[in-house]
């Protein structure tokens, strides 16, 4: 079996939610609620946060996360995790990235997205979620995904894809932004220039696919629930933290 390195990229100064990272969620910072989600999880052999502020380092202290400092200026978790990688010496074979705004992932959407790390030829694992609800699927704030027959990734999309034509849809796959790296892609990810279509639809997925990685897509039942805005930490506040995907609903 191959060795489980869960990182956390946790930025401090977040454009849409300053400090988010630290705020209070049921008596505990939001980045506890993640540390401790990702340290219940089997399958990892370890768990590291990535973070970027002595205030940050403060909180994660008190609560006995093990941390590593990296730069302010990653412009997001997967160049964090490349830079972690590179200043200090980080064991593992894949390297899961879990955002720190992202206290409702499940172990079972940790187990869909390990499953074939043993034996498929892939660079990058994700995941992708049946998504009925056409209108909602037309956001472009909801990332597409369509895969092949292998379950490769064919593109990632804000639009609507496939297109139909003739058929009216009734369903599209949405992507659940949580990836799995091997070691050798995060090196070769760390090294890429930035691509014409992936400053387009701003999805670093495409980036990676247009540079040669493999992304391999696996499907789950469940769905994860960032805390990107204040109210999104309102509707938390009301809610169980177990019950992730009654949140995902509602704040969707």
């Amino acid at each position: 079996m191959k060795k489980i390195a869960c990182v956390i990229p946790a930025r401090l100064n977040s454009s849409r939610f300053p400090k988010k990272i630290l705020a209070p969620l049921h008596g505990k910072p939001l980045i506890q609620w993640v540390w401790e989600a990702a340290c219940q999880v089997p399958f990892f052999d370890s768990v590291t946060l990535a973070i970027d502020a002595e205030e940050t380092e403060h909180v994660v202290r008190q609560f006995g996360g093990h941390y590593r400092m990296t730069s302010i200026d990653c412009p997001n978790g997967t160049i964090r995790l490349c830079e972690l990688m590179k200043r200090y010496p980080l064991e593992g074979d894949i390297f899961v990235c879990w955002q720190g705004d992202e206290p409702f992932l499940k172990p079972e959407m940790i187990q869909n997205l390990l499953q074939s790390v043993d034996k498929d030829e892939a660079d990058i694992w994700t995941l992708k979620k049946k998504l009925e609800d056409v209108s909602l699927a037309a956001s472009p704030h909801i990332c597409k995904v369509v895969t092949d027959h292998k379950g490769y990734a064919m593109y990632f999309s804000r639009s609507l894809i496939p297109f139909h034509r003739d058929i009216p849809p009734t369903s599209f796959d949405q992507h659940i932004g949580i990836y799995a790296y091997s070691r050798k892609a995060l090196e070769k990810i760390s090294t890429l220039p930035m691509s014409s279509v992936c400053q387009k639809e701003e999805l670093e997925m495409l980036n990676f696919m247009y540079h040669g990685l493999k992304i391999r897509v696996h499907e789950t039942l469940h769905e994860g629930f960032g805390i990107d805005l204040p109210e999104h930490l309102e509707r938390a506040h009301q809610k169980d933290l177990n019950k992730s995907n009654e949140i995902s609903k509602e704040v969707s």
